[in-house]
């Protein structure tokens, strides 16, 4: 993987999963699995929870864009690492499940502002990606889907930040119904602020970082905390640690574990047999 820093900035440890790049204080972190839709393993989750954490900390950088290679921003979970999980123990899908939840944390805490460059179809744990994000942009032909109950598994982790995102009404439809919809019904729920046409995507976020870079550094930091602060429950470590037994416990239930191998093995789950 690729990392193009300026000279103030530490130098990231070796990526093997992201490209990094900063330039004129706008760093871009682009998901480089485009073979495997850019989802999640353990080495993406740790390696942009090391990405967000360095640049967010670097006097260097102002706005931190998260892009993605290929046709999808991201899939939701990688099929190697859903076959492993599935034969976790409890102990082992908390540990897991953490993982995951403290890296959104990471991206939704991060004291520089974030953008959300969506070019592709979005899924699952990806919709959490998207939404610990503060400014998301995908193009118009984007899909999006909640995907988790179809494989009698629940979107816990991701929860505290989609439900923000989305408003508590949408979240019931799609958590529930696990559809997919569009770009234009996205943004009409408030998950993304913009959907553009495909050759509008980059003129639309170097709008968007453009103004971010221009602000106050310190304002803007202190306004995340004041939103973070007005807009309800607090994601601490009280709510991620209820989100990730719920997460553990539902991928270690009985229909839990049959839709994640009914979908492994690509045939249909018992429920519906």
């Amino acid at each position: 993987m690729t990392t193009s820093l300026p000279s103030q900035l530490a130098p990231l440890a070796e990526l093997d999963t992201l490209n990094v790049s900063v330039e004129d204080y706008i760093a871009t972190v682009t998901l480089a699995r485009p073979d495997k839709r850019n989802a999640f393993n353990d080495d993406v989750i740790e390696e942009l929870n090391q990405a967000f954490t360095h640049l967010g900390n670097s006097d260097a950088v102002r706005v931190i864009v998260l892009a993605a290679e290929g046709k999808a921003f991201c899939a939701g979970a990688d099929l190697n690492w859903m076959r492993a999980m599935a034969d976790y123990s409890r102990d082992e899908n908390l540990a897991d499940a953490d993982k995951l939840a403290q890296m959104l944390k990471v991206i939704y805490t991060c004291p520089k502002p974030t953008v959300a460059a969506i070019q592709g179809d979005v899924y699952a744990g990806g919709i959490g990606l998207v939404s610990a994000c503060d400014v998301a942009i995908a193009v118009d032909s984007a899909n999006f889907c909640l995907s988790e109950v179809r494989l009698g598994l629940v979107p816990a982790t991701i929860s505290p930040y989609v439900i923000r995102a989305m408003g508590a009404r949408a979240a019931h439809r799609y958590f529930l119904t696990a559809e997919v919809f569009d770009a234009p019904e996205a943004k009409r729920i408030g998950l993304i602020h913009e959907a553009v046409a495909a050759d509008k995507l980059d003129e639309t976020v170097a709008f968007i970082t453009k103004k971010l870079r221009n602000n106050s550094p310190n304002a803007v930091k202190e306004c995340k905390n004041l939103l973070h602060y007005v807009a309800g429950e607090t994601i601490d470590e009280a709510l991620i640690a209820q989100t990730v037994a719920g997460i553990a416990d539902i991928r270690a239930s009985a229909e839990g574990k049959e839709g994640v191998q009914s979908f492994l093995q690509k045939r249909k789950p018992n429920w519906l047999n």
